[in-house]
């Protein structure tokens, strides 16, 4: 729709923003579907976990890959090690001297090396020895402290239970809190919830209290944990090294699959090049978090990180789409989309195919005839460097023969850095050798095609020069590299630490997937809410001296911060303070801590009603509390799987701890058989299975079952003591996943819904904040180093949230829906959408530090008269956002018609146009600019506009999909 003239007359607003409404199209919901099952997470690639058509071809294919990992890789030696520490416990429990010495709850010791197992880098194995002795003495503490004011008087006997149980929901609720709240004490925690469930629910009397019962437990923990250090120390010693080289191996070699260009697989790599930015951060952490003895100094490996992660920065603005490679020889057809004199603009209106002119044809095949070679050779120089880099960080971790590469890649940094710097050199000359070419126009308006060339060579150079710079970081630690590895004490940040845990203890906990995705997100709103709180100053109408009207430089709109001494500012944080704490009082912890209080609590009724307290003892059923309290999650609700498998786990258990003892009436070395057929499989399960909960179910079961029958009165059958401890544990299992369920449960299309809603909105505000602080911020406040660092940790932030949804998608798959089939396709592509959307965003800021039109801040007036239409542009796309995310949080129908981007786009268009023609003619443009500088400024200016563009079609995908899950009106 072509603008209409205006006879001079020009339109200064300064609030509200003039919208255009067009008919919404039609959608074609058969295309939509073909391209949103593009789009789906490699998990949906799998078959479906609750299809029971292919249960059980599916746990023989697991089976088979769990007997080739253990066989074969590291992963047998973990599992030789968490199993060691068991079996070397649970012998010594068989012993009847040891047993009779340790007493009636002797199996303690066997539980202790399980819950912290050996199967941990060595940092992590003392953290989790100091963490879970403490936390269990905290429990016994707390517990004797209890059951002497509930004998201390009289009056105190008669309500002993009251008391008991009032220290016991009190401390459940803190330490719950504690669990949700603070990942780090996760260890800890859960010891002292067992420990101060067994203190109080575990022979208990009015009349009296058997303080004997404290060392029968805190004594064989201890030793448990002694046992627990054995392996880790001895058997293949790790302390941080491993895991650091098993994460810096697979970025590069991701790295390296993302140097192919045009390749068909290119949405996978983009998203391994995703996972990979984040693996970086994790495993920098994972170094940092406990102590460790490795030849990389924490400061280099942070260093190097952010090196990386730069790399892969630029990969990822690669684009795959290129003619650079293709043969043009042969009459090709593509799309050419008009634009305006020398600053490229995109056109958003109809797009028309036409043939290539010959002359067109033959400048694409100038253009690319000579850049073709140089970049493949420059991209083959930063694939080799990649591999060299990676040779000699494995070497000096000592684990290249181990992980690769392979003998053949060199290790010569120094060599492959002299390669590469005279890659960049002859291919920056060929660069502007062909810019400088006479056969190429002083505009490139009517060849976009060549400017896509450019732009793309452009990118490969980013990226090389960033490969370089990893290369001199590689290099200098090469040189600098000690004699022996060195101890380094955690560096992480405390307050940062406590929300943060290492990777076992992540896997061990369970939930890894919902847990990841809260985190993602916290750190995401706390970024977004920096942007969110700054104060906006818009274009004054009205000036109070018309001789300074044009010096105030009040040319765009500009987002200042707030500060801290402004009058009443400190009061309103005090406020808001508050505000929050009590609001964070309402949140999931605390709606965690009374679950889990209710649960803890209403199993342990029977253990202070006198009528029930004997079978309660010589049963020992409080392990159904204490089995309870281990599988409440603080992230995760209760689904049928879990139900069906933690259930089937307590039951196995139990049966083959029965079975362990009446085989041969108890005798240790069947019974020692018994627990190495059954305790191997339920180990691995727990400690490097994706689901380790119900593997810890199988193994303290089991433990608990077969070690009771040997403490067992002769008279109690073994069948008895089987049925009931078992059943107590099931007991508990079922309880905390039901109440899970039940109460404030977590579903994972309901979170995935709000999710994307909050992702939609997070982009928005980036959207907002990159135009004004890159595009149109004011005459000397141009965005310094800060702010660009500051941008790509934003930037990095939002790509692990996109990582977290699919991951979250994922999780749909396990639950089932009563009232219809959730359909993921949908979802899977506004996922995509609202990525893609991110991702022209980001090439936006990217470009703009290169790009500056004439009429942004240089020249006032001309920036005064297109304030209005860029008001217009920017105000029309967060309208659209803020609706779209507005009506996914409330799952509410989106409106018929909606403010036309396009439209609006396209008027800023137009007025840029006619305002470029009048400014040319009257020779108001700057003449300084070489030739050279005009053509890379056309580059970054197509860059900048068709990212722009794109951010408008993505909007659109967005509507469409957002109408697919939540409806529209009318």
């Amino acid at each position: 729709m072509p603008a209409l003239p205006s006879y001079g007359v020009y339109e200064l607003r300064d609030g509200f923003f003039d919208a255009v409404f067009y008919p919404p199209a039609e959608v074609d919901m058969d295309e939509l579907m073909i391209h949103a099952e593009l789009t789906l997470p490699y998990a949906f690639r799998k078959q479906h976990p609750l299809s029971l058509k292919t249960f059980f071809p599916k746990q023989w294919h697991e089976i088979k890959g769990v007997y080739r990992r253990v066989t074969t890789t590291r992963a047998g030696i973990k599992l030789l090690k968490s199993f060691l520490a068991f079996f070397i416990a649970y012998v010594l429990c068989l012993v009847p001297s040891v047993r009779a010495w340790l007493g009636r709850y002797s199996y303690i010791m066997v539980i202790s090396p399980i819950i912290n197992h050996s199967g941990r880098s060595f940092g992590a194995q003392v953290e989790g020895a100091v963490f879970t002795i403490v936390g269990t003495a905290t429990g016994l503490g707390w517990g004797a402290f209890g059951l002497w004011l509930s004998t201390i008087t009289t009056t105190a006997q008669v309500g002993f239970g009251g008391i008991l149980a009032t220290f016991l929901c009190l401390y459940i609720f803190f330490i719950a809190c504690l669990r949700s709240y603070y990942i780090r004490t996760y260890q800890g925690i859960i010891c002292a919830g067992i420990s101060i469930i067994y203190t109080c629910l575990a022979e208990v009397s009015r009349s009296e209290v058997s303080w004997s019962k404290l060392f029968a437990y805190g004594i064989p923990w201890v030793l448990g944990q002694a046992i627990a250090l054995v392996p880790c120390v001895l058997i293949a010693p790790d302390a941080g090294a491993r895991p650091l080289a098993v994460s810096l191996h697979n970025a590069f070699a991701v790295m390296s699959d993302g140097l192919v260009i045009s390749r068909p697989d290119s949405l996978i790599i983009r998203r391994r090049l995703a996972q990979t930015f984040i693996d970086l951060s994790q495993a920098y952490r994972d170094l940092v978090i406990d102590f460790s003895i490795t030849f990389f100094d924490p400061k280099d490996v942070l260093h190097l990180r952010n090196l990386m992660q730069g790399v892969v920065r630029t990969l990822l603005s690669v684009k795959d789409e290129t003619r650079l490679f293709k043969n043009f020889t042969s009459t090709t057809t593509h799309v050419q989309e008009s634009s305006h004199l020398e600053d490229f603009v995109v056109d958003i209106g109809q797009k028309l195919e036409t043939q290539e002119t010959s002359q067109a044809k033959e400048m694409l095949q100038f253009v690319a005839g000579n850049l073709a070679e140089p970049t493949e050779a420059l991209i083959l120089a930063m694939k080799y460097s990649l591999q060299s880099c990676d040779a000699v960080l494995m070497e000096m971790c000592g684990h290249r023969q181990y992980l690769g590469p392979s003998d053949d890649v060199s290790n010569d940094v120094t060599g492959s850095l002299v390669k590469l710097r005279r890659r960049i050199i002859a291919f920056g000359s060929v660069q502007e050798s062909v810019l400088n070419s006479n056969k190429l126009p002083e505009a490139y308006a009517e060849h976009p095609e060549v400017v896509k060339i450019f732009a793309f060579c452009r990118s490969v150079h980013q990226a090389a020069l960033s490969v370089e710079t990893l290369l001199v970081k590689v290099n200098e630690m090469q040189q600098r590299q000690p004699k022996y590895p060195k101890f380094h004490l955690p560096s992480y940040p405390l307050w940062k630490s406590l929300h943060r845990t290492n990777r076992q203890v992540r896997h061990d906990r369970g939930g890894l997937t919902a847990g990841s995705y809260f985190r993602s997100f916290s750190d995401i709103s706390e970024l977004i809410q920096k942007i969110k709180s700054k104060e906006f100053q818009p274009l004054p109408r009205k000036y109070e001296n018309q001789d300074e009207k044009h010096e105030t430089g009040y040319a765009t709109m500009t987002a200042a911060e707030l500060e801290d001494d402004e009058p009443g500012t400190k009061k309103a944080r005090f406020g808001h303070s508050i505000w929050n704490i009590l609001h964070r009082g309402q949140g999931f912890e605390t709606r965690f801590a009374l679950k889990t209080t209710a649960v803890t609590s209403l199993l342990a009724i029977p253990a202070w009603l006198s009528g029930s307290t004997l079978w309660w003892d010589e049963y020992e059923i409080w392990w159904a509390v204490v089995m309870a309290w281990l599988i409440m999650a603080p992230r995760v609700g209760g689904n049928i799987q879990d139900l069906f498998t933690r259930a089937i786990c307590a039951v196995l258990g139990s049966v083959w701890g029965g079975l362990a003892y009446t085989t041969r009436d108890g005798n240790p070395f069947v019974t020692s058989v018994f627990a190495l057929i059954f305790m191997i499989p339920m180990v691995y399960r727990f400690t490097q299975s994706t689901h380790p909960r119900s593997g810890l179910v199988g193994c303290i079961t089991f433990t608990v079952v077969s070690l009771a029958e040997d403490s067992a009165d002769y008279q109690t059958s073994p069948v008895i003591v089987a049925v009931t401890r078992g059943g107590a544990m099931a007991v508990g299992v079922i309880a905390s996943i039901v109440v899970n369920w039940v109460l404030w449960p977590f579903v994972a299309r309901h979170d995935l819904r709000k999710a994307i809603s909050a992702m939609i909105f997070n982009c928005s505000i980036v959207y907002r904040s990159i135009v004004s602080k890159y595009v149109y911020y004011e005459e000397g406040h141009a965005p310094t180093k800060e702010d660009i660092e500051a941008s790509e940790i934003l930037e990095g932030r939002l790509r692990e949230g996109f990582v977290r949804l699919r991951q979250l998608l994922g999780l749909t798959r396990h639950e089932i829906r009563l009232r219809s089939p959730f359909d993921p396709l949908p979802y899977s592509a506004l996922i995509d959408a609202c990525e893609r959307f991110f991702e022209h965003v980001v090439t936006v800021r990217q470009s703009s530090l290169f790009y500056h039109p004439h009429f942004i801040r240089d020249n006032t007036e001309a920036a005064a008269r297109l304030l209005g239409y860029r008001r217009d542009a920017i105000a029309t796309m967060l309208t659209n956002l803020y609706v779209l995310s507005g009506a996914l949080r409330a799952d509410r129908k989106v409106p018929k018609y909606l403010p036309n981007v396009a439209a609006a786009r396209r008027e800023l268009l137009d007025q840029m146009k006619a305002l470029e023609i009048e400014l040319a003619a009257g020779s108001k443009f700057s003449a300084n600019m070489k030739a050279g500088e005009r053509k890379w400024a056309q580059i970054y200016s197509y860059s900048y506009n068709e990212s722009l563009t794109g951010c408008v079609e993505q909007l659109g995908e967005l509507e469409k999909y957002t109408k697919v899950i939540v409806g529209g009106q009318g």
